[in-house]
């Protein structure tokens, strides 16, 4: 039992702190009104019979997603649409009325061709090291962690290139002799 103690102790003590200290969060920015104790209300009307209620409360934080996350969802929206469905679909397998005079038997089958195809196609791509996950996809589609990446993408080319801009218009400012084309 003694022995336990310091192994208990060192358990929950705080864990050493590496690297330079965390930055203080910044404060929000407050108006004189707000220092010196009010609030930013309407005129409270002080007729009792009066039907406005005013309710002062300091404004919130606020909370706002990272731009490459909303830009994701916004394409996943846009790509989720699929062909459009009709109310009056029955979604019922009609595929045996049209394969031979017969149709279907109604026993299950197995394509050996397609299945050869299949194996061939999976044994080429490791030995070139591929994955073969891919080829049982039917429907493909990104992600959402991949949606995000392309969007993420997008964002920093964009800033890349607003700041090649910069940088070059500076460098022609610069050089006031060369004129530009």
């Amino acid at each position: 039992m003694p022995a336990g103690l310091p192994v208990a102790i060192l358990l929950l003590a705080p864990a050493p702190a590496y690297g330079p200290a965390a930055p203080e969060p910044p404060k929000p920015a407050q108006s004189a009104a707000a220092s010196s104790g009010e609030r930013d209300c309407m005129a409270q009307n002080k007729d009792p019979n009066a039907q406005q209620i005013v309710i002062c409360a300091p404004k919130p934080q606020g909370y706002r997603l990272p731009p490459d996350v909303v830009e994701a969802r916004r394409m996943k929206k846009q790509g989720d649409a699929g062909r459009p469905k009709s109310p009056h679909e029955t979604y019922a397998d009609h595929s045996c009325a049209t394969i031979g005079p017969m149709g279907c038997r109604g026993t299950p089958a197995i394509n050996l061709i397609a299945v050869a195809a299949v194996a061939a196609k999976m044994a080429d791509r490791l030995a070139e090291g591929q994955e073969v996950g891919s080829i049982f996809e039917t429907t493909p589609a990104s992600g959402e962690y991949a949606l995000y990446r392309e969007a993420k993408r997008k964002r920093e080319e964009k800033e890349a290139e607003a700041q090649a801009a910069k940088v070059k218009a500076a460098a022609e400012a610069a050089q006031p002799g060369k004129t530009a084309r």
